[in-house]
Order: C-alpha cells, then structure tokens, then sequence
C-alpha cells in the first residue's frame, strides 16, 4: 500500500515537472522567439526566459546575427555574348522575425535562390569589360534589388561581394591578345605625337634662322665644335650655299 501511494504521489509531481520543463524556453541575446497559440500568432519574445503552454502554443527561434550566404558559381552570358562562371557572397540578416517566419516559408533558402537568380540577372546585363572594370557597381545593384525584393521579408542585406569572375581559357587568350594590340597602339601613337612635335620644333627652328642667317653659322660652329670632341679623324664641314654664291663671278 505505502508504494502504491508513494507511486499516486509521485507521478503527479513528475507529471507538473515535465510540464514545467516543456514549458521552459531560454532565448541568447541574438534570438527572438516567434510564438504561436493553437496556430495564431500571439507574440516575439526573447531574448531571456520565457515560459510557452506545452501543446497549445509553439514556438519558432529566429537567429538575428548577421548571415554569409556563399552563392554558388551561376553561368552568365554577358550583354557581348561572352560566357563567365561568377559567385558571389552576400551578408543579410534578419530585422523582423514575425515576417522572416509569417510571409516566407523558409528564408535562407528564399534569400539563396534569389541571389542566384538576381546575379544572373545583373551580371547578364553587362559587357564583359563592365564586369571586370566596375564591380563596385555591380555589387551595388544586385545588393539593392535584393534588399528590395527581401524587404517584404523582413531581411536586410546589408552586403554583396563578387568573388570571381572566371572565363575561358580561349577567352583568356583573346584578351591577352586584346591588351597586347592596345599597347602596341597605344606606342605607335606616342610614337607619332613625337614625330609631330619634333617636326614642329624643326620648322619653329627652320624659321627663325632664315629670319636670321648668323644663327646658321653659330650652328655650324656649334656642330664642328661636337665632332672635334669625338675625337675623329674625319670632319664634315659644311659649306653654305651662300658663300657659293658669293664666288660665283658677276656678269
């Protein structure tokens, strides 16, 4: 008898105990808890201890740390027809945790096939030059249209970083050629910019002797003066086609 009232004791007690230890929920400082009665949202709570009723109310932990989604590489055809391999990370986070649970069914994996479908989408609309030059502002927009698009959500996406931007080896190849063409452009004009402004120069210089003739002997001095200090056994001396005039005789 005594056991069989120590038993009509006791399972009560575990019964209350039971019940008390479902009903206890500890929430960190960077959880909320989304609580549901028989179905109906009743409140977000957290973070701390919160006592939830066993069977008639549920309830749903939201993480609101800052999230890294590593987004797979996506095949893209750029705007030129080019076709690159790009990833991308993006960094989002929850803000509102009744509409990440209420509105969307599971958001990390809504907020990851977003993100394909917008880098896709962004990066499509871009010439290859445009992905490679501009990132910054490829990450722009696709951070923007997915922070409007998440908003609805509840989620912020604070960040997006493209990591890679892969091309095929023969395309590798073509723009090396490309880069190797620029250059050798680049050096022919520099090269003609030289001529011009030196042939410039000659003909500043053709006028202002012929405007004044003793500068042309000062330049022959000047030259026989260079050639003697080379050291050469040979001297080249101009003779002006004035002077030969001057010898020519009279009629």
């Amino acid at each position: 008898m005594q056991t069989i009232e120590i038993l009509a004791w006791l399972l009560p007690v575990a019964v209350i105990v039971a019940i008390v230890a479902m009903s206890i929920r500890v929430l960190l400082e960077y959880e909320r808890g989304v609580v549901f009665t028989l179905g109906r949202l009743q409140a977000v709570k957290g973070p701390g201890l919160i006592l939830i009723i066993p069977v008639v109310q549920r309830m749903v932990r939201v993480d609101l740390r800052t999230r890294v989604l590593d987004v797979p590489p996506q095949d893209v055809i750029s705007r030129d027809n080019v076709s690159v391999r790009v990833n991308a990370v993006v960094y989002y986070r929850v803000l509102d945790p009744e509409r990440a649970i209420i509105q969307v069914e599971a958001f990390d994996q809504a907020t990851s096939q977003l993100a394909q479908t917008t880098l896709r989408s962004v990066v499509g609309q871009h010439e290859l030059d445009q992905m490679l030059a501009e990132r910054d502002r490829l990450n722009a927009d696709v951070q923007r249209i997915l922070d409007e698009q998440t908003d609805a959500w509840g989620i912020k996406v604070s960040n997006v970083e493209l990591k890679h931007i892969d091309l095929d080896e023969k395309m590798v190849r073509a723009i090396a050629r490309q880069a190797e063409a620029e250059r050798l452009r680049r050096a022919k004009i520099i090269d003609a910019e030289g001529e011009l402004q030196a042939a410039e120069k000659l003909v500043q210089a053709g006028d202002i002797m012929a405007r004044n003739p003793q500068s042309m002997q000062l330049r022959y001095l000047g030259t026989l003066s260079n050639i003697a200090g080379e050291k050469s056994s040979t001297i080249v001396f101009p003779l002006p086609v004035d002077m030969l005039n001057l010898l020519r005789p009279k009629e």
